[in-house]
C-alpha cells in the first residue's frame, strides 16, 4: 500500500528518497496510481509554486549541458537549489530512451544542492514528458528554488516547454548566417532571451557577428512583451564565461514580470491550460481503454486503411458505440 502522507512529508523535509518515489508515482502511467499521484499533488501544492521556472532549449552540438550544468553550479555557489528536469529522447518502437544527463552533468549531479531527474519522453507531443508539470511542482515542494527544463530541442518540445515555464533561453551557435535563415520564427518569437554559447577564442568574432545578426533579427519582430526587450547575450559555458551575466538578465526579467503583472497572469493562463490537458489526456486514455472500443478501433481503422470508410466517418462511428456503451 502507497503511505502518501509519508512520502509527501518526506519530500517536505527534502529526503531524496522520498523525491524520488514522488516523481516515480506522478510518473506512472498506470490507472492505480492516478489517484494515489492526485492525493499527493493536493498535499504538496500549498508548499509549491515558489521557484523561477527555467526552460531551456538548442540546435544539437549548442552544448546545453555543459550550460545548464555550469548555470547550475553558479547557482548552487549562491545558495540556491536547482533541479534538472531533462528529457530524453525515446524510441517510439521500442519505447527506451538514453537517460545520460546524469552522465554529461557530472560535477553537478554530484552537488548536494542539485537534482537532476532524466525524464523519458515517451509518445508525447513534442518530446516533453507528460508528467513534467507534476514534477515541477514536487521539486518546488522539496524546496528547490530554481527548476530547469532542458528540451530535446526538436519538432514541438520548444512551444511545450514554453508553455509550463516562466522565462524560455534558446541556445545558438556563433556564426548566425546560414542558420539564421534556417532557423524557426515561432523558436524566435517565444524565446525570452537569446544566447550565444562557445563564443570564446576564435569563436568570439564570429559569435559578435551573430549577435548583432539575432539583435536585428528580433527588432524586425513583433515584441513578445511589452514588458521586457528580448536580449542577446554571450557566453562561454566551457569556460564559465558569461553565466554571472544569463542569471542577472533572469532576475531582471523576472522583477520586470512581476511588477508589471503578467508573472502571475501567464501562471494562471499556464495552470488553466495544464487542466485541459491533462483532461483531454485522461479522456483519450479513458476511451482507448474500454474492451468494446478496442476491439472496434481494430476493424474501423483497418477499414480507413483499405479505403472502405473515410476518416471522419470511422471516427463518428466510434463516438457513437461509446456513447451507446456509456448512456
Amino acid at each position: 500500500m502507497i503511505k502518501i502522507h509519508d512520502i509527501a512529508d518526506g519530500v517536505l523535509k527534502g529526503n531524496l528518497r522520498s523525491l524520488a518515489k514522488a516523481i516515480t508515482l506522478v510518473e506512472s502511467r498506470s490507472p492505480d496510481h492516478s489517484l494515489a499521484a492526485t492525493t499527493l499533488l493536493d498535499e504538496l501544492l500549498p508548499d509549491s509554486g515558489k521557484a523561477m521556472r527555467i526552460g531551456i532549449s538548442g540546435v544539437p552540438g549548442v552544448g546545453k549541458s555543459t550550460f545548464i550544468e555550469s548555470l547550475g553550479l553558479h547557482l548552487t555557489g549562491q545558495g540556491h537549489k536547482v533541479a534538472v528536469l531533462a528529457v530524453d529522447p525515446s524510441s517510439q518502437l521500442s519505447g527506451g530512451s538514453i537517460l545520460g544527463d546524469k552522465t554529461r552533468m557530472e560535477e553537478l549531479s554530484r552537488d548536494i544542492n542539485a537534482f537532476i531527474r532524466p525524464s523519458p519522453a515517451g509518445d508525447t507531443l513534442g518530446g516533453v514528458a507528460r508528467k513534467t508539470r507534476e514534477t515541477m511542482l514536487i521539486c518546488e515542494a522539496a524546496g528547490y528554488d530554481v527548476i530547469i527544463v532542458e528540451t530535446v530541442g526538436v519538432g514541438q518540445s520548444e512551444i511545450t516547454v514554453a508553455s509550463m515555464v516562466d522565462m524560455f533561453l534558446l541556445l545558438q551557435l556563433p556564426g548566425a548566417g546560414d542558420e539564421l535563415q534556417g532557423i524557426k520564427r515561432g523558436v524566435m518569437e517565444i524565446a525570452d532571451t537569446i544566447i550565444i554559447n562557445k563564443a570564446e577564442g576564435d569563436n568570439r568574432p564570429r559569435a559578435d557577428l551573430a549577435r548583432q545578426q539575432y539583435e536585428n533579427a528580433l527588432h524586425m519582430m513583433a515584441p513578445k512583451s511589452g514588458n521586457w526587450i528580448v536580449p542577446v547575450l554571450l557566453c562561454s559555458a566551457l569556460n564559465h564565461q558569461g553565466i554571472d551575466t544569463v542569471w542577472e538578465k533572469v532576475v531582471a526579467f523576472k522583477e520586470a514580470m512581476q511588477e508589471s503583472g503578467e508573472f502571475d497572469a501567464k501562471r494562471s493562463k499556464q495552470n488553466s491550460d495544464w487542466m485541459w490537458t491533462l483532461l483531454m489526456d485522461d479522456l483519450k486514455d479513458y476511451f482507448m481503454r474500454d474492451r468494446q472500443i478496442e476491439a472496434l478501433l481494430r476493424q474501423v481503422q483497418e477499414s480507413v486503411t483499405k479505403g472502405m470508410s473515410t476518416p471522419s466517418a470511422a471516427a463518428r462511428r466510434l463516438l457513437e458505440t461509446f456513447k451507446k456503451i456509456k448512456y
